[in-house]
């Protein structure tokens, strides 16, 4: 999913944007990705209520498909769109969307006895995640940009693994790719919230479908982990 990643760190950090401009972007930014969390909200209420999230239980590898044709269609779409009001459509949208395919994950969680406990927790992790990234990108002086390339080839080897792991069902694997997952995603959240910080992205809908996808790989894994390590199957 992240290979849209590379057209949005083209340019260089420092003399892009005016401080002004900078921070237009950041606060756009910011105002959308908390617009973003209604929309995937909803998606994951109607993935439940309508029981699409046992539909797709019972078809993982249709349900793949379906993720990776949806999300990669819509993400094609959003930086197409980008520069107009019809991006932010299209990227709340993909919110819903994604919205949806969580709510796989999220059914299973809620059948255990502190199923909304772990969600909580789980939002909490994400959001000291968030928190902590952000501050360490706008004080550390240190350059981060040049571990992007590591980190897109580790995204890759997850996907590969994740599909892999439809067929092979390994506990171990599945694991694995969970922990990877929290570890490469925190990573590539500070790699971005630090290049919008120091004006080396313009556009604050590619902006926020970055940050966006971080976050979402952050918790759904947090999640996963928590559900398999602390949920109460009584």
């Amino acid at each position: 999913m992240n290979d849209f990643r590379q057209p949005l760190s083209s340019t260089t950090y420092g003399g892009e944007l005016s401080q002004a401009a900078r921070n237009k972007v950041l606060r756009n930014t910011y105002w959308l990705l908390a617009v973003s969390l209604v929309p995937t909200v909803l998606g994951a209420m109607v993935g439940l209520s309508t029981g699409f999230n046992q539909i797709m239980g019972a078809s993982p590898g249709i349900t793949a498909i379906l993720f990776l044709v949806g999300a990669f269609g819509l993400m094609f779409a959003i930086e197409r769109n980008k520069n107009s009001s019809l991006g932010v459509a299209l990227l709340l949208a993909f919110t819903f969307f994604m919205g949806m395919m969580l709510s796989r994950l999220l059914g299973f969680v809620l059948g255990m006895g502190n199923g909304a406990q772990l969600i909580m927790l789980a939002f909490g992790g994400t959001a000291a995640v968030f928190g902590t990234m952000a501050t360490v990108a706008s004080t550390t002086k240190r350059d981060f940009s040049g571990m992007q390339k590591f980190l897109f080839i580790g995204v890759v080897i997850l996907i590969v693994a994740s599909l892999a792991n439809i067929f092979l069902q390994l506990p171990a694997l599945m694991l694995t790719v969970s922990v990877m997952a929290i570890g490469i995603f925190s990573a590539l959240l500070l790699v971005d919230l630090q290049r919008i910080i120091n004006g080396g992205e313009t556009n604050y809908i590619s902006a926020t479908l970055a940050v966006y996808l971080d976050l979402y790989n952050i918790f759904s894994n947090l999640l996963m982990l928590l559900g398999i390590f602390g949920g109460d199957r009584e």
